[in-house]
């Protein structure tokens, strides 16, 4: 079972995008902040989006190594469709709610001895973010498949 794993392409193309995404994220945002955030390495939202990154590789990972033609690759697509509008949309909708409600908090307790925990206002991504993870998981998926070609 251990070699199963250890030899799964699909997968390790899918661990890979995950990491470059998550990797990347606070050196693409070190020009526009100024500041390097480690913090960035272990977090959801930013740029690029690994979510967008790790399903697309999964998705072309496994219409390249088992055929864009099987169901396999149909579900994937499928899946990648719903996570993708979810990271753009669904998920951004949520940080901006976060952001209201935590106005509403601040503005309700200031100066006030009640200490309220604030809701994380970036879970969700712009397009761009999308767009990134989008092109970073596909670019690992064809860098997979090209590798193993050899």
């Amino acid at each position: 079972m251990l070699d199963a794993l250890l030899s799964n392409r699909i997968l390790w193309t899918a661990i890979i995008a995950w990491f470059l995404a998550q990797f990347l994220k606070p050196f693409l945002e070190f020009p526009q902040t100024k500041r390097f955030s480690l913090g960035l390495w272990f977090s959801s939202g930013g740029n690029p989006s690994s979510h967008s990154a790790l399903i697309v590789s999964t998705m072309l990972a496994i219409g390249f190594f088992h055929g864009f033609e099987t169901p396999a690759f149909a579900l994937a697509v499928a899946i990648a469709m719903i996570v993708v509008y979810d990271a753009a949309g669904v998920r951004r909708e949520a940080g901006r709610h976060a952001v209201a409600i935590n106005q509403i908090i601040d503005e309700l307790f200031s100066g006030q001895p009640i200490s309220e925990q604030e809701l994380k206002e970036v879970i969700g991504h712009t397009p761009l973010q999308v767009v990134s993870g989008v092109i970073l998981g596909g670019g690992t998926a064809v860098i997979s498949y090209l590798l193993t070609l050899r």
